[in-house]
């Protein structure tokens, strides 16, 4: 035993040592927060004036201090009570969490007994019915002594469990700061991007960090913050990622850096992870649920000493234990020293690992991979979508219970639709429908009180309905004019599928524009941030939509590579401009067989649309047959992306096309031969229609450049990061050719890499 104390909550303890049974992740619905605040006082208010709510209890076992409140306690009786809210059925409290809720009650005995010198205590659970405002109680008479043997059980095993877990930090922090860099040398502007991040984490500030493709950007943030987790005293490193491809990255990076004492986890979607997507998450019908947290213990101990725990190597040591390896990664998220994920584990609304840190008050580090992806990512994460011709077709398979509730929401429906003006595709509002709102929030009542008694009875569309309806719902209450918008489009019925009186139908969307005010929290919440990318210019831009910290810190690395690399040639007597598109069909397919010829290889070609893509391609085609050529396609899977990128190869020539700002205008790596040039055919420009004039405005009475950050920024960034696939290496060489008068203008000259010789 070291002479080391620990300080634990009741809850932290009961989590940790008395979970039994399945994982059982049926939805079924629960309280809100405020409905859970509002139960317990609608109780607590019902006893007798000498009862006593909210007793804060403190004891200890050897070196351990555990702490928290007990809900109620009545003196006179010698009860305990344990405030559960529910709604619905109580036999549909899943036996975990019973259990759970069995373990604290008993804990907090065992503290009162303790401090109040009692021989015995009756226990309560007292669940709470939210809907019908009634109380369910089951009691349980104990002994002190009992009471005390069972808490000091609990507490050996926690104890045991933090013993381990501080020898692991002390080893892990001892490594750290002894840790050296890997290379001999660092590669030309890593040395100062990695300064400049452990300068961040030492004063605890946000630092926007532009290093263009070379710089070593994923080792050169990893490294200055592993050696700051002893330093700085850091909890947890959270690398956040856009795509697969940065978290990959970032396990190689931790693997170059070799720190043995380092346990690293990498989190991934559930649907790539599911070993049974045929069957639902819970113990009747899933064998990875069955038994999940009376297995969970020894798994989590397996887990825990592995250095790397990525998605293999969880999924082994899960499937050893008979576990699924999605929920053992969220357990080792608590455990792990590096945790790489998708933005949205710590930046959405409902965080895995945001929440952690609140909860647990983590002192965390933010590292998040190409950031420019953030501010789209983040609008997307806090905007909403209700359509109507799909809620049409849901409701006809709704239980007769919902039917009346439906009908008077799609009566409700169809009379905004009728207070819309004429004439137009879609509409913009300052807000949300206000009846509509009114009329789904009882509508998501009435699903959520008939989920409450019969939870598993609606099929899937319906339950989708349901869920889009509650995220509708939280936008609704996050809408504010300043940052929001509402915008209502008509649709028609789907093609082939129109019938005899078939409708069109409204799709409502409120939109986030500015995500400054959702992520302002998040960034506070860490200690300190670094977002890092290849195109962060202008600085202000990203802070002021990402809601950075006023004290945040900006700076931009050298680039590795010389002008003598890469050859850029810009078009001033071409327009790419819509109504100038049909004359500069042929100019365009004449200069990539130009240069294909001129110079045989691999090229891509990049274009604003794939209307357009497809009529270059196709003129390139039929008077080129000779030029090799194949064309990113809408909607590609995975293999056909695959095979798109397998054509680029050392010995190969030939165009490729694509679309600007698709899955391979950023994120694909084609060194050496394998690509020696681009043609950008366009600024990149977001399409002018009313909801983007809308952004402009706001953008413009928020910060007074609304077409700078609404067009010109986004359009010139898709620009830099697609010619940036042609130079990847020290030793790459190339050709770019930037398709458009407008490349000829000072201002957008501005916006291109330093290190580019643009002709005069």
């Amino acid at each position: 035993m070291t002479d080391t104390s620990y300080t634990v909550s009741v809850r932290a303890l009961c989590e940790f040592t008395a979970k039994r049974g399945s994982l059982d992740m049926r939805f079924t619905p629960s309280p809100s927060a405020r409905e859970g605040v509002e139960g317990h006082l609608w109780v607590t208010r019902r006893r007798p004036d000498h009862y006593r709510a909210e007793v804060p209890l403190k004891g200890h076992y050897n070196n351990l201090t555990v702490r928290g409140r007990a809900d109620g306690y009545d003196p006179e009786q010698g009860r305990l009570e344990e405030i559960k809210t529910f709604r619905g059925s109580l036999d549909l409290i899943p036996d975990n969490h019973r259990a759970l809720h069995w373990a604290q009650a008993k804990v907090y005995g065992a503290l009162l007994c303790e401090m109040e010198g009692l021989e015995s205590i009756e226990l309560a659970l007292v669940y709470f019915d939210i809907v019908r405002q009634e109380e369910h109680h089951l009691t349980e008479h104990w002994s002190a002594d009992k009471l005390k043997a069972e808490f000091e059980i609990q507490c050996e095993a926690f104890i045991l469990w933090a013993e381990q877990e501080l020898a692991h930090r002390e080893r892990r922090n001892l490594a750290a700061m002894e840790l050296q860099f890997p290379y001999v040398e660092f590669r030309s502007g890593q040395r100062p991007l990695a300064e400049a991040v452990y300068q961040s984490a030492a004063t605890g500030r946000c630092l926007l960090a532009e290093a263009p493709t070379g710089t070593g950007k994923t080792l050169g943030t990893l490294f200055p913050l592993i050696k700051a987790l002893a330093t700085q005293s850091l909890d947890k490193v959270f690398f956040l990622t856009a795509k697969t491809p940065g978290r990959q990255l970032a396990l190689d990076a931790l693997q170059t850096l070799d720190l043995p004492e380092l346990r690293t986890l990498e989190l991934v979607a559930r649907e790539k992870s599911c070993e049974h997507p045929d069957k639902a998450c819970h113990g009747d019908s899933c064998p990875l649920a069955k038994g999940f947290y009376d297995r969970l213990p020894e798994a989590r101990q397996a887990a825990a000493r592995e250095r790397c725990l990525n998605q293999a190597r969880l999924r082994e040591i899960a499937l050893a234990h008979e576990l699924c390896p999605y929920y053992l990664s969220q357990e080792m998220a608590r455990w792990s020293d590096v945790i790489i994920g998708d933005y949205n584990y710590y930046f959405d609304q409902s965080a895995m690992l945001f929440a952690l840190t609140q909860t647990h008050q983590w002192r965390t580090a933010l590292l998040v991979d190409e950031a420019h992806n953030l501010i789209e990512r983040a609008r997307g994460m806090y905007s909403a979508e209700l359509d109507q011709q799909r809620f049409r077709r849901t409701k006809k398979q709704a239980p007769k219970a919902l039917k009346s509730r439906l009908e008077s929401l799609n009566r409700s429906w169809n009379e905004f639709n009728q207070s819309l003006p004429e004439g137009r595709d879609t509409i913009l509002q300052s807000e949300p429908p206000e009846a509509l709102i009114g009329q789904l929030q009882l509508t998501a009542a009435a699903i959520t009180d008939y989920l409450a008694e019969h939870p598993f009875a609606l099929d899937s569309e319906l339950m989708q309905f349901y869920f889009d309806a509650l995220q509708f719902l939280r936008i609704a209450e996050l809408f504010d004019e300043r940052d929001f918008l509402c915008d209502i489009e008509w649709r028609r019925p789907p093609q082939g599928n129109v019938r005899r009186g078939a409708r069109r139908g409204t799709v409502i969307n409120p939109r986030n524009l500015i995500p400054a005010a959702q992520l302002k929290p998040r960034f506070e919440g860490s200690h300190s941030a670094t977002l890092f990318s290849a195109t962060l210019n202008p600085a202000r831009y990203y802070c002021d939509l990402l809601g950075l910290p006023d004290n945040s810190v900006a700076m931009a690395m050298p680039s590795p590579f010389s002008a003598d690399q890469l050859t850029v040639h810009t078009h001033r007597q071409l327009s790419t401009r819509y109504h100038d598109r049909a004359q500069s069909i042929a100019p365009i397919a004449d200069l990539i067989a130009e240069q294909y010829h001129r110079q045989t290889g691999n090229y891509l070609a990049f274009f604003s649309s794939y209307d357009y893509l497809q009529q270059v391609h196709e003129h390139l085609d039929v008077h080129y047959p000779d030029v090799p050529t194949w064309a990113q396609e809408r909607k590609m899977n995975e293999a056909a992306r695959a095979a798109f990128l397998a054509a680029f190869q050392e010995h190969s020539s030939g165009v490729g096309f694509a679309v600007l700002g698709g899955a391979f205008g950023e994120g694909i790596d084609l060194p050496g031969k394998r690509l020696i040039g681009a043609f950008v055919a366009t600024l990149g420009l977001p399409q002018m229609n009313p909801t983007n004039n809308a952004l402009k405005q706001r953008l413009e009475e928020q910060f007074g450049q609304g077409y700078d950050y609404a067009y010109l920024y986004p359009g010139l960034r898709k620009v830099v990061q697609a010619a940036g696939r042609v130079i990847r290496g020290e030793g790459d060489t190339g050709v770019i050719h930037l398709i458009d008068d407008r490349f000829a203008q000072p201002g957008i000259r501005r916006l291109l890499p330093d290190w580019w010789a643009l002709e005069q």
